[in-house]
């Protein structure tokens, strides 16, 4: 009985050494990456250069292809625990590739509902700037369930463009979503107490009465979306426009008639084929076939550049973490709930809001 005891204490001992020493290490590498690297300005999450490259498939190839994601909600906010927004890690990304004389093509990875219009335009002017910069290195797009909206603007820049036939996209737009809770407040007895410098200070305010809201506040309203509109017809027409003349009759010419379907519908990758959104039906192979064929290349490695985790970053996600009760959040539909700052305009399928 007290040999069975004591065995069993250093068996539990050893557990707790070992977990110890584990713990320790995984400290020990979190402090490395936070101190190493970083570039002159001593911060390890800034700069292309401390991106980390990983092989997602090895072909045996020096050819590179470089692969870039964009999944979810497309905000301007922090999403990775090293707090770099998403424009950011893109265009952090697209450096690594630009450097790297092996990396012969990028394939954007997109399945998204799209997202804020400023982020998503910052997101396409990297990407169309890349193009620019590098016009041998070609910008494929791989579209998976779901590249609507904003996730469609920010493909509009690339030199193709792959669907799946059952890929939802187009919903060319924009929104701007708010709610009145003014009769809310009523019922319960709460009145708003208001000062304001102008009268139209409290513009879209949810505490308004309905008959309250000035004929000004829709107007200026509808002129900012109208802008935001033409914007995104723009960048669809340039980008398809650019991709046509690198590629001849090789890929989809847009549609005489395609704004008459950019009025906020969303399509399937068969008929955004049909209108000349996208250049060819297929799965994220067949992305991968025509990023090597456009780059002139028989074979290459898929490969990545991520954020390394950090010390620093382990607090940020903890604090994150803490914080995120006190967000409100928006459910996509996409499983988790996504936190969409309100007040703003949004490149979003209005069909993934709920």
């Amino acid at each position: 009985m007290r040999r069975g005891r004591s065995g069993a204490w250093w068996w539990v001992l050893g557990v707790l050494v070992v977990s110890g020493i584990g713990g320790v290490a995984l400290l020990a590498a979190a402090l490395a990456g936070s101190m190493g690297g970083g570039g002159a300005s001593g911060r390890s999450h800034h700069g292309a250069a401390h991106l980390q490259e990983v092989v997602i498939e090895d072909n045996d190839s020096r050819n590179k292809i470089a692969v870039v994601t964009v999944d979810g909600v497309i905000a301007g906010g922090a999403t990775t625990p090293d707090g770099l927004t998403l424009p950011d890690l893109v265009r952090h990304q697209l450096e690594r590739a630009a450097d790297d004389k092996h990396v012969k093509a990028v394939l954007l990875k997109v399945d998204s509902p799209g997202g804020e219009v400023l982020a998503s335009d910052e997101i396409y002017r990297e990407l169309w700037k890349f193009g620019e910069d590098h016009p041998g290195t070609p910008v494929v797009v791989s579209m998976g369930s779901l590249a609507a909206s904003g996730g469609y603007y920010v493909s509009a820049p690339a030199s193709w463009i792959v669907a799946n036939e059952l890929t939802m996209t187009g919903s060319i737009g924009v929104i701007f979503h708010s709610y009145n809770y003014r009769g809310l407040m009523d019922k319960v007895g709460v009145k708003p107490a208001i000062t304001k410098s102008g009268k139209l200070k409290d513009m879209m305010s949810g505490e308004k009465l309905p008959e309250e809201e000035l004929p000004e506040e829709r107007q200026i309203m509808q002129s900012m979306i109208n802008e935001s509109y033409a914007r995104f017809k723009e960048v669809i027409r340039n980008g398809r426009e650019r991709a046509a003349k690198r590629h001849g009759s090789a890929g989809k010419p847009l549609a005489a008639d395609w704004e008459a379907i950019a009025d906020g519908r969303i399509l399937s990758g068969r008929e955004a084929l049909s209108k000349g959104l996208v250049d060819e039906l297929g799965n994220f192979q067949v992305a991968v076939d025509r990023a090597r064929n456009l780059a002139g290349i028989p074979d290459a490695n898929l490969v990545s550049y991520d954020p390394p985790m950090s010390f620093g970053s382990l607090f940020r996600l903890l604090g994150k973490a803490q914080a995120e009760s006190r967000t409100v959040r928006i459910d996509l539909g996409l499983g988790a709930g996504v936190a969409l700052p309100q007040g703003r305009l949004y490149f979003l399928s209005p069909v993934h809001v709920r």
